[in-house]
């Protein structure tokens, strides 16, 4: 093994070895807890801001028992936690903010591996990303999904519910009152989205990319097995010490082609596929969204779960949780089965005996929910640089549609003429949504899933055709059209849509396309002017530096590992 990074805080008998020493034995720690044993970092994301980490304090004090055990020393720190369901203007305008503090938090103080608590959709990519550009031996603990939400005897998911219900209010098919009441029953547990949404899913990415322990994924938060987990994360992330077994040596080729097609299996988030790019980006891989399309377009989607199906992550565990899937991914040529991972063994040895004691939840291949689960990456004049949709959360019907365009120029447009009775539009009209993309919202906000005008609700229709340069909930469900690059804000296409123009949607076809001439988008462009930025601040950083979503939405400066060398000492 080689000589622990921690030591040079903490070995020898220099002035600095003693300040260092010193300082931390004021929390009544022994002499020889600095004697050579490995230092364990437990980066939390816990806050009473984010409902879905609430109760990582908990789980961190599990993760110590299990770090004691295999004579490693837990020293918990906190990072910036990104609660999805408070923050504004949106958490991902935070996500590569966070993930800076992750990194300079582990490369500046003396540690020689890392816990990564995670469990709201922004925590996970953001702490994976930091940890990946420090390369230390890393390993990942989500906090699990919620209970399943029930109302009136009927089980309800986080999100997809809201979304749902929401709509039925507006077309007068539900009380107010009756909405209300489902409120109280919808979180009726500590934990993150108990739907596929991209808590989940990003829990799933994890498993599949190796980077956390087996049933990561999908056991609920307040299970005890919850907790055997968490503590047997913290032995194995002394046992990765030891084998120098660090992140890069995980996070290869291979483990993202897992992940990718275990995200169409399971019906996932189209969040994961920002993440996983970002992520795959500070390892210096070249992921794009051709990958995407390469390897998930002819993946089935076999997991029954809302929203793209009717259950919720708790029947998912009971049917045999994420091996399940891999399993079955495995005995159809779809899994790189020697990809490594944290337990030291393959993707294929952690998975190869998995049961499946639920067929209904996790089905067949001959049975999927969808024969095309996988991302769709679209192309054309209308997103030279692509974007996605989620198949199996969209209309068969509508999959191959050309409309009229009804173009709303910002989200206080939409929201302002959406509820407008005279608005010109009807269920073959393609909703446009523009300036909500990395820089124009700024942040990429998850409005892309427009609600329906309440007077075609009224009239019982229940999906359209809409497209926008944001991001969708991983709750959501519909014919949407998601993260057109170049955005609007940035000059793309997008910018240069006109009510009344004719917008082809063809996902077998992989295209999208705006029927207008290039001379008029030439005319067009020409008296285009693009949105102010903001002047000062964090966001002025954030618009200035953001890459577009076809590269993760990241910063560029920060692409590439950097280590996480030992620094200098000022004492």
């Amino acid at each position: 093994m080689k000589k622990l990074r921690s030591q040079a805080w903490f070995g020898g008998t220099s002035k600095d070895a003693f300040m260092h020493r010193s300082w931390m034995k004021n929390q009544g720690m022994p002499a020889d807890a600095f004697d050579g044993r490995p230092v364990i970092g437990i980066c939390n994301t816990w806050s009473e801001l984010t409902p879905c980490n609430a109760h990582l304090r908990d789980l961190a004090e599990r993760v110590k028992r299990g770090v004691y055990e295999a004579g490693g020393l837990p020293l918990e720190f906190p990072v910036m936690s990104l609660g999805e369901s408070n923050m504004r203007p949106t958490a991902m305008l935070y996500r590569n903010l966070a993930s800076m503090d992750v990194e300079e938090s582990i490369r500046a103080n003396p540690l020689d591996g890392v816990v990564l608590l995670v469990g709201c959709d922004k925590t996970t990519p953001a702490l994976v990303m930091g940890a990946a550009s420090c390369d230390l031996p890393t390993i990942v603990l989500s906090g699990g999904p919620m209970l399943n939400g029930n109302y009136r005897g009927e089980s309800i998911g986080s999100g997809t519910v809201v979304w749902r219900y929401n709509e039925e209010v507006k077309a007068g098919r539900m009380s107010v009152d009756e909405f209300m009441a489902a409120e109280a029953g919808m979180s009726r547990s500590a934990g993150s989205c108990m739907t596929m949404g991209t808590a989940s899913t990003m829990a799933s990415m994890a498993e599949a990319l190796g980077i956390a322990l087996p049933q990561n994924a999908a056991i609920p938060a307040v299970d005890a097995r919850r907790h055997a987990l968490s503590q047997l994360t913290g032995r194995r992330i002394v046992e990765m010490v030891q084998e120098d077994l660090t992140l890069s040596k995980i996070l290869t080729p291979q483990a993202f082609q897992n992940a990718i097609r275990v995200n169409g299996a399971i019906g996932g988030s189209t969040n994961a596929v920002l993440h996983l790019i970002a992520i795959a980006r500070r390892v210096g891989l070249d992921l794009g969204l051709d990958d995407w399309d390469r390897f998930g377009r002819d993946v089935p989607t076999i997991v029954d779960l809302q929203p793209s199906g009717r259950f919720l992550m708790e029947e998912f565990y009971y049917a045999g949780g994420l091996p399940a899937v891999m399993r079955a991914l495995g005995e159809h040529g779809l899994l790189n089965r020697d990809a490594p991972t944290v337990t030291g063994r393959s993707a294929w040895e952690n998975v190869a005996d998995a049961p499946n004691y639920n067929r209904d939840v996790i089905r067949d291949f001959d049975n999927a929910l969808a024969e095309q689960g996988g991302i769709a990456v679209l192309r054309g004049n209308l997103a030279p640089q692509g974007a996605v949709l989620k198949p199996s959360a969209a209309t068969p019907a509508l999959m191959t549609h050309r409309g009229r365009a009804v173009v709303f120029e910002t989200i206080e447009d939409y929201k302002r003429r959406i509820v407008d009775p005279d608005l010109d539009i009807d269920a073959d009209c393609v909703m446009v949504l523009k300036n909500c993309g990395p820089r124009g919202y700024p942040g990429m906000a998850e409005v892309g899933n427009m609600g329906l005008p309440p007077k075609l609700l009224a009239q019982g229709v229940s999906d359209m055709v809409r497209i926008s340069d944001a991001r969708m909930s991983g709750t959501a469900y519909g014919t949407v059209v998601l993260h057109v690059a170049p955005e609007a804000a940035a000059g793309g296409p997008l910018a240069l849509v006109r009510e009344g123009d004719i917008v082809e949607l063809d996902v077998p076809g992989r295209r999208l396309h705006l029927e207008v001439s290039d001379e008029e988008l030439a005319r067009r462009r020409a008296g285009w002017q693009p949105p102010v930025p903001p002047a000062s601040g964090y966001q002025s950083l954030y618009v200035q530096n953001v890459l577009q979503a076809d590269e993760g939405a990241d910063f560029g400066f920060l692409a590439g590992p950097r280590g996480a060398g030992i620094p200098r000492n000022s004492h």
